[in-house]
């Protein structure tokens, strides 16, 4: 998604703090217990993954980079992505990127509110700045992603 240039010490650590303190995030269910994983692309993209659903998004990185977000482009429910292929895309005060799906599956929700707030995924990229919630076709495909601590080292190789 983006081509990082330099990017100071501190981004990248409260970016990485923010990754590895929720690297797990609860969610409750009657009568159970659940935890949803997450999963991040190399173009900082990431799948919060509960049961057959990924909610998906840019990550805190990536929006650090990108800037002040002054519009976001999401796809219809309904829609059908593979793995790779660009769902949306960004425009910032400094560029455009597209986003790509984490994984292969069917959209079951969009985030609305980013049509009129898109300067939400500024301050909550990784919480209520979500972008789709997709219906995964393909489980196995998570195996390929990064976990949040092998993200976080990505992102420290990638600002040097």
């Amino acid at each position: 998604m983006l081509s990082v240039g330099v990017l100071s010490r501190s981004v990248i650590r409260q970016s990485a703090q923010k990754l590895l303190v929720p690297s797990r995030t609860h969610v409750a269910r009657v009568g159970s217990t659940r935890w949803a994983s997450s999963y991040f692309t190399p173009a900082h993209e990431y799948a919060k993954v509960d049961g057959k659903i990924a909610t998906c998004g840019i990550t805190d990185f990536a929006q650090a980079a990108l800037g002040d977000i002054v519009f976001v482009d999401l796809p219809n429910v309904g829609d059908e992505f593979a793995r790779g292929d660009s769902f949306g895309s960004v425009e910032s005060v400094k560029a455009a990127s597209d986003v790509y799906a984490a994984v292969s599956g069917k959209i079951v929700e969009v985030n609305n509110v980013l049509t009129d707030e898109p300067g939400l995924v500024n301050s909550e990229a990784e919480n209520a700045a979500w972008f789709v919630k997709m219906e995964m076709s393909d489980e196995s495909e998570l195996s390929d992603l990064m976990t949040p601590e092998a993200y976080m080292e990505h992102c420290d190789k990638e600002a040097h």
